[in-house]
């Protein structure tokens, strides 16, 4: 009888009375370390995400300039190729740089929106994103004497030894996509030797940087044996005595395609000199920006200067 009530107790203690578990404070001490493992992830997730998009934007804005700059000095450096006039101005027939009707030809008719402008030009107004600045217009022009096939600036083919003068014109217009989004477009045509356009280039012409803010040009002049002067091609049009274009300096501020995840980007910038403040738009402030500037000699268009210093005796 004995024997059975204590094999009756045993199983009855085969089980702890009570089951032990977290207190109160350990739930809280470890729901706060979870907060804050959490919170330092999250910190390290947007500190990549914001490392990953300026590097994207940044690649974006100098994959832009790098290719379409490089593209665009290189027409540069052939204008007024094919003219045996090398001292070019506004009255140069077949002149490089195209300020005037003259520089097309005697039976040209163009309407002179459509020649190389600046601010305050006459029938010119420049898109830009640029506070009360607005961006400038290169028209330029050059004939294919060579016995190699050429390229437009909107991918033509330009046969060689062609009869016609290709004119190009680089201008700011609305890239179509987003409101205020602005791009630099190329519009290219075909002038014959009396300057009657047989190609227009008064067109939208194609995209070659899709986003930008503002485009600049300033045209160099050789008024002295070691002085050279850059003028807005208003600037230039205006003086009695017009020296000869030898260079042309253009500056561009670009923008990403990425808008940045952190605050706002710089939005004053130095172009050719000038400060250029951004428009107050706090949508468009949060994308990458860098200005760029270039200066091209004009192969063809060089003034030579020389002096005569007398033999000393």
């Amino acid at each position: 009888m004995i024997e059975q009530n204590q094999t009756s107790h045993h199983q009855l203690n085969r089980y702890p009375a009570a089951v032990s578990g977290f207190t109160l404070i350990e739930l809280m001490i470890s729901l706060v370390l979870g907060l804050l493992i959490s919170a330092a992830v999250m910190q390290v997730y947007l500190i990549n995400t914001r490392t990953i998009t300026v590097q994207q934007s940044a690649s974006e804005v100098q994959d832009s300039t790098i290719f379409a700059m490089q593209a665009l000095e290189d027409h540069i450096r052939i204008t007024n190729l094919g003219n045996p006039i090398t001292s070019i101005n506004d009255k140069t027939n077949h002149g490089g740089v195209v300020l005037t009707k003259s520089n097309l030809g005697s039976g040209n008719t163009t309407d002179v929106k459509y020649f190389t402008a600046s601010t305050g030009s006459t029938d010119w107004t420049g898109l830009s994103n640029i506070d009360s600045i607005g961006s400038d217009q290169l028209t330029i022009q050059y004939k294919n004497i060579t016995p190699n096939l050429l390229y437009d600036c909107e991918g033509t083919e330009v046969a060689a030894n062609s009869n016609d003068w290709i004119v190009e014109r680089y201008f700011i217009r609305s890239s179509g996509n987003t409101t205020g989004e602005l791009a630099l477009a190329c519009d290219a045509g075909r002038v014959n030797d009396t300057g009657i356009v047989t190609s227009a280039f008064t067109g939208s012409g194609e995209i070659i940087v899709p986003t930008i803010e503002q485009f600049k040009v300033l045209l160099g002049t050789q008024t002295g044996v070691d002085e050279l002067t850059y003028l807005p091609a208003k600037t230039y049009l205006e003086l009695t005595d017009k020296p000869s274009i030898t260079t042309v300096k253009i500056g561009v501020i670009v923008r990403s395609d990425t808008p940045l995840i952190a605050d706002a980007d710089k939005e004053t910038f130095t172009l050719l000199g000038k400060e250029q403040t951004l428009k107050a738009d706090s949508t468009r402030k949060k994308y990458y920006r860098r200005s760029y500037e270039s200066t091209v000699l004009l192969r063809n268009a060089r003034v030579m200067a020389l002096t005569g210093v007398s033999a000393s005796k």
